[in-house]
This record gives structure tokens, C-alpha cells and sequence, in this order.
């Protein structure tokens, strides 16, 4: 773990050290492709999740039918 850090501490300091023009291009070269792909991934897994629980908690007939509750008919054309 030391190793990362020290070379991290060098990344930064490199960085750090660059005039402003090339710093916000090194930056932006790194940010922006590593934002989109978090937000890809992000969309993904929130996805899978709320699909999951939209699956789990589904409503049954009678709850989307009210006079299935009062006729006991889960289809109202069944009179």
C-alpha cells in the first residue's frame, strides 16, 4: 500500500506542477472518461435494483382492482 500512495504522491505532484492550461487537460482527460463510466455504472446496478424490487413488492389483482375486493372477482367482465 505504501507503494500506491508514494506513487500517487508523485502523480499529484507531477500534476500540481504543470502550467494551468495542460493541468485542466490532463484533468479533463482523466475526469471526464472516469465520470461517464461511473454514471454507466451507476445507471446499471440502480437499474437492476429497482427492477428487483418493483419484481418483489408487485401488487396483486385485487390491489389494482377494487371491485375484485367487494365482487371476489379477479376479472371484472366475469359477472
Amino acid at each position: 500500500m505504501n507503494a500506491v500512495a508514494t506513487w500517487w504522491d508523485g502523480v499529484e505532484l507531477w500534476i500540481a506542477g504543470l502550467p494551468f492550461v495542460p493541468q485542466v487537460a490532463v484533468v479533463l482527460l482523466v475526469v471526464v472518461p472516469a465520470a461517464a463510466l461511473t454514471a454507466y455504472v451507476v445507471d446499471i446496478v440502480l437499474s437492476a435494483l429497482f427492477d428487483a424490487r418493483r419484481r418483489y413488492f408487485r401488487r396483486t389483482p385485487a390491489d389494482r382492482d377494487p371491485a375484485a375486493v367487494t365482487t371476489g372477482n379477479s376479472d371484472p367482465r366475469e359477472k
